[in-house]
């Protein structure tokens, strides 16, 4: 079997191994492939690893030898998936490695509001505590979580991480979500509109749908508490980010904290790269190696058990 990873230097750029991987074929690896360079690549392929190399109809259409497609993440919108199932190609990603990884990145955000470690850090480093009057000074507002509501949009495994450490840091935790969900933690399912207004930090973790494209915006901030802050590690296109941007710098409300982009990278014309009390994270929740290490893990497992006859993770 001919393997062929298009884009791995993200998830391995040196510390993890390929060798479950190359047990199963031989293999050739590229850190990073070209858009023009897809097909010339992947010619021959029996299967096929990528993370954000496109493979779309056109492409699919010229890779006769291709079984299978390994998308090295948990969306799989850069593959044509039912152009694929037609050519009798096998889809497959990665589920449920990152929650929490995700969830951890949420509080390093809601923390960073509550308490601007980095912030007072410096400022220390910059000799201003010792030439203060006082004993301590704070440059900023310093905010205890416990008694605050934290309101989570999207109750998969990754907003129910969160909510696990919502709850241990004393918080009142809400949550809203397409469907009805039943669980043993202390939390309440509320509506959209009811979340909005009574949540001190609102953290967004439901995929991304063409129902739900843009739904933070204009209408819904100004439901918002001019005291809130949004944390979006989710999928960028959920915010309109001109909207964001005019909210934080009209002061409606306190902060943002985001991992993620409507395109990534950033855009220089981004509004949110100059917006009030934006705090912008280059897409890497995910990315703890722990939680790459899972990925690869489950990555080799998939191409193993489609090797054996029994595929999972299959998304086609």
């Amino acid at each position: 079997m001919k393997i062929v990873v298009l884009d791995g230097y993200v998830l391995n750029p040196g510390d993890l191994s390929w060798d479950g991987i190359k047990e199963l074929g031989d293999c050739v690896f590229y850190d990073r492939t070209p858009a023009d360079m897809t097909v010339e690549r992947a010619k021959g392929a029996d299967a096929v690893f990528t993370n954000k190399v496109v493979l779309n109809k056109e492409i699919i259409s010229q890779l006769p030898d291709l079984k299978f497609i390994g998308v090295l993440a948990t969306g799989y919108n850069v593959v044509d998936s039912e152009a694929a199932k037609n050519a009798g190609i096998t889809v497959t990603n990665i589920p449920a490695y990152s929650s929490a990884s995700v969830a951890q990145m949420v509080f390093s955000h809601i923390l960073n509001f509550a308490q601007n470690v980095g912030i007072h850090a410096q400022s220390v480093s910059l000799g201003e505590w010792a030439a203060s009057i006082d004993f301590a000074y704070w440059k900023t507002p310093q905010t205890e979580l416990a008694g605050k509501t934290l309101g989570i949009i999207g109750f998969g495994q990754i907003g129910q991480a969160v909510a696990k450490i919502g709850l241990a840091f004393g918080m009142k935790v809400i949550f809203t979500n397409r469907s009805q969900k039943e669980t043993n933690l202390e939390t309440s399912q509320v509506d959209l509109e009811t979340l909005l207004s009574e949540s001190d930090f609102i953290s967004i973790n439901c995929p991304l749908t063409a129902e739900n494209t843009g739904f933070i915006n204009k209408q819904t901030i100004e439901k918002m508490k001019p005291t809130a802050f949004l944390i979006n590690t989710g999928r960028g296109p959920l915010i309109n980010e001109k909207d964001l941007a005019d909210a934080l710098n009209s002061g409606r409300i306190a902060g943002a904290g985001l991992d993620v982009l409507s395109v990534e990278p950033a855009l220089p014309e981004n509004p949110l790269l100059k917006a009030k009390n934006c705090f912008i994270t280059p897409h890497i929740a995910w990315a703890t190696f722990e939680a790459r290490t899972r990925l690869m893990n489950i990555a080799t497992e998939n191409l193993k058990s489609f090797i054996a006859g029994k595929p999972q993770n299959v998304v086609n």
